[in-house]
Parts: C-alpha cells; structure tokens; sequence
C-alpha cells in the first residue's frame, strides 16, 4: 500500500512496536507473527480494496514477520503490480503485497493490537464509497496522488 511513499504531510514516524503483534485467520491454520509493526493501520479506500474487503482495507506492516501455515494460503494476483492472500480452508483475507517493492500488508482486523493505534493515512479516498466515513482525521490521498508518488519514488505501472 502506499505507506511506502509514507505521508505527504512530513511528519516523524513514532517508533515501531517493541512487542511482537500475533495474528491468525479464523481457522488458525495461517498465523503471522509482525515484529516491530508499525503503530499506525493504513487505509485503502480503492475499488478492489472494497470488493476484497468488504469495506476499506486496514492494513499493518512491520519491520520483518514469519506466516505458519504457507500450504493453507491461496494467491489472486489482482494486477500486475499487486497480489492479495486468503487462508484457502476459512477463507479470511491475510495480506495485500505491492510486488514490485515486496511489500506485505497485513489486514489489522488479524491481530490483537495494543490500545491506541492511530491510521496513518486514507489513500484512493477518491473512490471511497459514500456509504461509510472513518471519524479518525488522517491524511489523505486520491488514486492519482498515490500513483505519483510511487512513480517518484521509481515504481513503474503499465
């Protein structure tokens, strides 16, 4: 997702969670462990997020994570830049990976999270439904601000 562009505003990010956050599908037959996970969820409001998702994907990451359970996970790969994972037995939504950076977003909703969590940023919001708002200020960027930004940081999409 496009916290690897970070924030547009400048600000510092907060150091990384010192404990590791322990998540699972439903079943249990997939768990990550995420270590030094970012405290902020990440939110994409775009078209394949909500089809995927049901509503806005939350999205965590961290600094490394192990998944148990690999021979459970099936892979859709939804464009050529990106892949979203589910558990194959329960069917829960694990993770969204940008494949050109290698970088995984967890869904929050898996874990058990420490009270506090603030949301980074709210990306794709020009195509965010009108059905439902998020009360927690953030920033936030349309599709094209996204996509900009991840071509200035040397990203290519076809």
């Amino acid at each position: 997702m496009s916290e690897l562009f970070g924030p547009s505003d400048g600000d510092t990010q907060p150091a990384p969670l010192s404990e590791p956050l322990k998540g699972r599908c439903l079943c249990g037959a997939v768990t990550i462990t995420l270590n030094a996970a970012r405290p902020l969820v990440d939110i994409c409001h775009c078209e394949m997020c909500v089809r995927w998702s049901g509503t806005f994907l939350g999205g965590l990451s961290g600094k490394c994570f192990t998944i148990t359970g690999q021979d459970a996970v099936s892979t859709y790969r939804s464009s050529d830049w990106a892949e979203r994972c589910f558990c194959s037995i329960c069917g829960s939504n694990l993770w969204y990976r940008f494949v050109p950076g290698d970088h995984y977003s967890f869904l929050a909703g898996l874990f058990d999270v420490p009270a506090g969590l603030g949301i980074l940023q709210q990306i794709f919001v020009d195509e965010k439904p009108d059905w439902y708002d998020l009360v927690q200020q953030s920033p936030m960027k349309t599709g094209a601000e996204v996509i900009a930004e991840a071509e200035a940081a040397g990203f290519k999409f076809d």
